[in-house]
């Protein structure tokens, strides 16, 4: 199947609206789990609260990252994966890799082993629609 542009970036503006405001992101320890219905694995080493818009509008087909998202780190460890949960915190709608930057994870950050108070910011978070 293909799609269009528009239902591409509808499917896309969906992804955060289902998130919703205050989104959480939270960085963890290890692999993903096999999807995000499944439970939380790892250490959770950082979890910010997003900005009520916190994607750019998507366009072609593509939606990035909206502003700054700095976190301190709450644990030691490394960084595996990431969760996008509600803004309870207690459902998953978006997870991924996470890499430094060039190292081609989901999403890119600047330091993957983390302190505790450390300061991780996330470099590049795009998502691109499939079926073009």
């Amino acid at each position: 199947m293909q799609y269009s542009v528009t239902l591409r970036n509808n499917q896309l503006d969906q992804m955060e609206s289902t998130a919703g405001v205050s989104a959480k992101l939270q960085f963890r320890s290890g692999a993903a789990p096999a999807n995000c219905a499944a439970a939380d694995s790892g250490t959770l080493l950082a979890e910010i609260t997003l900005p009520s818009d916190w994607m750019a509008a998507a366009s072609a087909g593509s939606k990035a990252k909206a502003g700054t998202w700095t976190v301190a780190g709450i644990a030691a460890g490394v960084i595996g994966h990431f969760r996008i949960k509600n803004s309870a915190g207690s459902t998953c709608h978006v997870q991924g890799s996470v890499t430094l930057t060039g190292g081609g994870g989901d999403m890119s950050v600047d330091n993957t082993n983390t302190a505790v108070g450390q300061s991780i910011t996330v470099n590049t978070f795009t998502i691109n629609a499939g079926n073009a």
